[in-house]
């Protein structure tokens, strides 16, 4: 079982790193209210879920599901392992409804925001909605994180 923990560590740091600088990188982007560095910035954050987000999370779900099964772990009733499961269905749920649309539309609302010269109220809404989405779905695999290093009774 130590490879597939080494798997699911690593996932986890992955997974778990990459939302977190994604949010810095973007958020320092947009401070420099600089169209063609934002632009950058969202387009980069895009790429980042594909090259670090998504193998992270095909490394915990799959490293996770063969450790759940040949532990014995019990996943029917409340305990840290189905509530951590919960969690991170809601979090991806949070991802697939919320965020990628928006981080979509940031990159199209920052490429327009390089003809005119500054970005739009539009673009400043769709970050202010990722950044509140985003907050949401970034805190709960911090809690999952939590309950899978203590393995917590509830």
């Amino acid at each position: 079982m130590n490879g597939y923990l080494t798997l699911h560590v690593l996932g986890a740091i992955l997974f778990v790193g990459n939302i977190v600088t994604a949010a810095l990188w973007k958020t320092m982007a947009d401070r420099t209210g600089n169209p063609a560095v934002i632009h950058q910035a969202a387009r980069n954050v895009m790429m980042a879920d594909w090259a670090f987000t998504v193998p992270g999370l095909i490394l915990l779900v799959v490293s996770g599901a063969l450790m759940a099964e040949r532990g014995g772990y019990a996943l029917d009733g409340l305990n840290w392992l189905t509530l951590s499961l919960l969690l991170f269905g809601l979090s991806g749920a949070i991802w697939l409804a919320a965020l990628i649309p928006l981080q979509r539309r940031m990159i199209r609302l920052s490429e327009e925001s390089l003809r005119t010269g500054v970005p739009s109220d539009a673009y400043r809404k769709a970050s202010r909605n990722w950044a509140i989405f985003g907050t949401a779905a970034t805190l709960l695999p911090i809690v999952i994180l939590y309950l899978m290093v203590s393995q917590t009774g509830i």
